[in-house]
């Protein structure tokens, strides 16, 4: 599982750097919207110095989000960083599970060339980006192993429809990308993987991204992208399950466990049942994810 994800600009030799020291389940190298059309093969090349460099032992995920499939430097971007082995490629602005393939493919390619596992390359795409997209987001459960979860954005997608804004005057989203980022977590699910909850932008809003983070796992998602490295610590915590939490998961799996065939049992006044055994056995498993 990963709780949190930072973005890392590609042309950035000193924000690379200074990445290291971050405590992110997973670093995202970005070739994409933080990078300047002009200094695309600059990123290029600094990215692939930087997996070249975690080559033999990263203490965390390194992903790549590369430029839009159906865009040349998407192909540029892929012949240069699948040969230095990163964990996975985020994949944005994807219209649908069929560019997910669609990149499986490519990078199956990649991986047979350089003699890299084939499907050890995970995909994770940023499913709501494009207004296409929304429309089929329950089929990705046609899409294969690499598939790591899905992720959301609100950004481009109130762009692409000429929103004025995406969230009212209290920083809620408005309802068109609440639709959205429910229609993700439920697409994430419905096809077996993780559900990652978008970037909270205002990076100096501590309190607004406890407050994000929380309604994201209250609601199912089981991490958040973070824009900056002082969100990072902040996402861990609230993606961690406490002592308190762990403690009655355990009590909840042990008392099933005593009982084997029996749906519904009593425990501290409290009527459980399956879905209560299934999310204990999913924070007892966030829990040992986490360390």
């Amino acid at each position: 599982m990963l709780r949190s994800m930072l973005f890392v600009p590609g042309d950035s030799e000193k924000k690379l750097a200074k990445s290291e020291s971050v405590s992110a389940d997973a670093l995202i190298l970005d070739l994409e919207d933080s990078v300047a059309p002009e200094n695309k093969t600059m990123a290029r090349g600094l990215v692939c110095e930087f997996l070249a460099a975690h080559a033999d032992e990263r203490k965390q995920q390194i992903w790549v989000r590369i430029n839009p499939i159906d865009q040349a430097e998407a192909g540029a971007d892929l012949g240069a960083v699948i040969r230095a082995r990163p964990d996975g490629i985020i994949q944005p602005k994807t219209r649908s599970p069929d560019d997910v393939i669609l990149l499986g493919k490519r990078i199956g390619t990649y991986e047979m060339e350089h003699e890299i596992p084939v499907g050890s390359t995970r995909i994770l795409p940023v499913a709501t980006e494009t207004p296409e997209a929304l429309f089929s987001l329950g089929d990705y459960v046609r899409c294969d192993k690499r598939l790591a979860g899905l992720t959301w954005g609100a950004e481009d997608l109130s762009a692409a429809v000429g929103a004025l804004d995406n969230k009212d005057s209290d920083g809620n989203w408005t309802q068109p990308y609440q639709l959205a980022r429910s229609l993700c977590l439920f697409a994430a699910h419905a096809a077996g993987v993780e559900a990652i909850d978008t970037l909270y932008a205002n990076f100096r809003d501590a309190d607004g991204l406890h407050a994000s983070c929380r309604e994201a796992r209250r609601d199912g998602f089981g991490g958040k992208l973070a824009i900056h490295p002082a969100q990072v610590d902040v996402i861990n915590e609230a993606f961690t399950p406490d002592a308190i939490e762990i403690t009655h998961a355990r009590r909840v799996v042990e008392l099933f466990d005593s009982n084997p065939g029996v749906g519904t049992l009593a425990l501290d006044g409290v009527m459980l049942d399956m879905p209560h055994l299934k999310q204990a056995r999913r924070i007892l498993a966030m829990a040992e994810s986490a360390g």
